[in-house]
């Protein structure tokens, strides 16, 4: 396997999306002078160059990339090379139409953005292999390349025939037989019956609710065969470099792929993520991804893109406050990455996202954002040699998984307020809150390290991912589970009992009687607490009833479970009863925060030997430190509390005596 830590040599990366093109070339140089001066290590280039390099088909002119490869290795800047196949040149779609996209309307979805590729395509395919072929051959051994870069935010969904025809044969492989997918599929009802493959078709906009068996295949096929692009590209690339490591950039707890899988592919595991500045739980959110990326790299992990103010696509566009940059991109490191980068460095002038701040912003070196851009490059400068490849210890593992998310955003639910990323953020919260250090992990993992793992809602769950849960419980570790959790199977099948019956016996609950969501503004009243969006009607076996509901229908009928070490709650407490509950059964597991006494809104993560503390408020705090430390990144002791200015952070070593 090829690593990060070989590709950084040592350093935390630090750069961004450099998109040359969109300028003259005598403004290059300049762009050099800048980067150097704010401590810029590597830069992205050629993501969205396609039409630059291959202006009309077969043509390449690589000349203007060849001056910028050389002058990046000139200036000590390395280059994570992308193979620009995300955004086709109009030429392509004009003359091969097949290569467009087609909704589930079956409507085209034309050139003039990005992303305008149908996955299946095999004319896409073979022009992307050519030109990425070339590219790898052209910089293969190029002093500046440190990475490959393939595509960029894989996310094109596809419904047209020649997606039809790739979809049966996934399903061929995936069910053998006409008779298993009808099964699978549950065919049976609505007269859905498949007599003939050819019959088959994407689920495109039909009468009424759709087969839900077809669409979470769909699903489950989308994700690989843009999974087989990227490694048609990643395969190309590492023909000629062998040594050099390849990833492709994910969006931030996004439906469309499982990361899982695609994880497994990479050598490096890399993310874009922006936090929205108005959010007063941003910082929150910025930890749960770097946690779930962390989880899927298994190790040190890319901050591939993040913006350096506003962006340009929310309704309203707030900047950062002075401080929340690099409060946000430290917070990052704190939790394992060794990469810190932006889209884009120079604020573009003109097209879609001119608006969408930069790490030079049309404010110029002057401004606030650059200034703010220079000292986290010497923070980063400072760090490196303390932080580059050391792990985060955690003990806790939060369960997510894809084909849980995918079979559960379906039609026909109990609740459509049902949200699964809100769900698993609520969760983290109350976790993260207690500064309790977490993983992800998918329900199949192993589980052995962990003393608690954690679900907030998994609807769907296989028989190996239901024996490991219990298998795990067995060995002596704690459980807690959230609602709505091993309804169904991996086909979407409702299991008897409205609960697989091991995961009943394991929380001591002999039936699960009745679903009961709730409606937006509705909350029930439990013991110590109050709860909104799901609650159940449950009789217990061998379970003990640790909280019961005590308003509505469900008076009087128990809504938090325990038997032994496994936990169920059955409705969503609100945040401060989840987090106080989660931090009981942490602490009845042997689990302690790592610092106790934190003033509200100070996050405290430990990675490697380094102690890093985090002031999310917009006041300053002063935060109470046992022991002796040596503050990193202003190099000086520290014998006491530590005084954090608003979105302030400290990097702490301890000091042995």
């Amino acid at each position: 396997m090829r690593s990060l830590n070989d590709s950084t040599r040592g350093r935390v990366l630090f750069g961004g999306d450099y998109n040359p093109e969109q300028w003259p070339e005598e403004v290059w140089p300049e762009d050099v002078r800048l980067m150097r001066e704010a401590g810029v290590n590597s830069v992205t280039l050629g993501v969205f160059s396609w039409a630059r390099i291959e202006p009309r088909p077969g043509a390449r002119d690589f000349g203007w990339l060849d001056r910028l490869m050389e002058l990046m290795a000139g200036a000590g800047i390395g280059v994570v090379l992308a193979t620009p196949t995300a955004s086709p040149p109009p030429w392509l779609g004009a003359r091969h139409p097949e290569t467009l996209p087609r909704d589930e309307d079956g409507r085209t979805v034309w050139w003039g953005s990005r992303q305008q590729f149908c996955p299946s395509s095999p004319v896409y395919r073979r022009y992307a292999a050519a030109l990425t072929e070339d590219l790898a051959l052209r910089y293969a051994g190029h002093p500046a390349l440190r990475m490959w870069h393939i595509n960029n935010e894989y996310c094109t969904h596809c419904w047209c025939d020649g997606t039809a025809e790739h979809f049966r044969r996934w399903l061929r492989e995936r069910h053998g037989s006409l008779d298993a997918l009808n099964e699978s599929w549950g065919t049976a009802f609505w007269s859905q019956r498949y007599d003939r493959w050819e019959e088959i078709i994407p689920p495109r906009r039909a009468q009424y609710m759709r087969n839900p068996g077809q669409v979470l295949d769909f699903r489950r096929f989308t994700s690989d065969a843009l999974l087989e692009c990227y490694a048609a590209e990643r395969d190309i690339v590492l023909r000629h470099t062998p040594d050099t490591p390849v990833t492709s950039n994910f969006m931030p707890l996004w439906s469309g792929q499982d990361a899982w899988r695609w994880a497994e592919e990479e050598d490096v595991v890399s993310v874009d993520i922006y936090p929205d500045p108005k959010d007063p739980l941003g910082g929150q959110y910025n930890a749960m991804l770097g946690d779930m990326t962390r989880s899927q790299a298994r190790g040190p992990w890319v901050l591939m893109e993040q913006a350096a103010g506003p962006v340009n696509w929310r309704g309203v566009n707030h900047p950062k406050p002075r401080g929340l940059n690099r409060l946000w991109s430290l917070q990052s490191v704190a939790r394992g990455a060794d990469a810190v980068c932006y889209f884009q460095w120079r604020q573009s002038r003109q097209g879609a996202e001119k608006f969408h701040s930069g790490m030079l912003t049309h404010a110029g070196e002057e401004g606030r954002t650059f200034q703010e851009i220079k000292r986290i490059g010497a923070d980063l400068a400072r760090l490196s040699p303390e932080v580059t490849g050391s792990q985060v210890k955690a003990e806790i593992a939060v369960l997510h998984d894809w084909d849980s998310w995918w079979a559960d955003q379906q039609d026909g639910r109990p609740s459509s307020r049902l949200e699964y990323p809100g769900i698993v953020r609520a969760w983290h919260r109350a976790l993260w809150e207690s500064n309790l250090p977490v993983d992800f992990a998918r329900p199949d993992h192993d589980l052995s390290g962990y003393r608690l793992v954690v679900v907030p809602h998994l609807y769907l769950l296989g028989d190996p991912a239901i024996a490991n849960l219990t298998g795990y419980v067995r060995d002596g570790g704690t459980l807690v589970s959230g609602f709505l959790t091993g309804v169904a199977d991996p086909d979407d099948r409702v299991r008897a009992g409205g609960m697989d019956g091991r995961l009943r016996d394991l929380f001591g609950i002999r039936t699960v009687h009745e679903w009961w969501p709730l409606d937006a503004g509705e909350s029930v009243e439990c013991d110590g607490f109050r709860a909104s969006l799901w609650s159940e009607e449950l009789e217990l076996s061998t379970g003990e009833s640790v909280a019961a509901y005590r308003s509505g229908e469900l008076a009087g009928s128990p809504a938090v479970v325990r038997d032994g070490r496994a936990w169920y709650v059955s409705t969503l407490p609100e945040p401060e009863a989840l987090r106080g509950l989660l931090a009981r059964i942490a602490e009845g597991a042997g689990i302690t925060p790592t610092l106790q006494g934190l003033p509200a809104g100070v996050e405290a993560v430990r990675r490697g030997a380094l102690l890093f503390l985090l002031n999310h408020s917009p006041k300053a705090v002063t935060v109470p430190v046992p022991g002796a430390y040596h503050e990193v990144l202003d190099d000086r002791p520290v014998d006491g509390p530590v005084e954090l200015d608003r979105y302030g952070v400290a990097v702490l070593r301890e000091v042995t005596p």
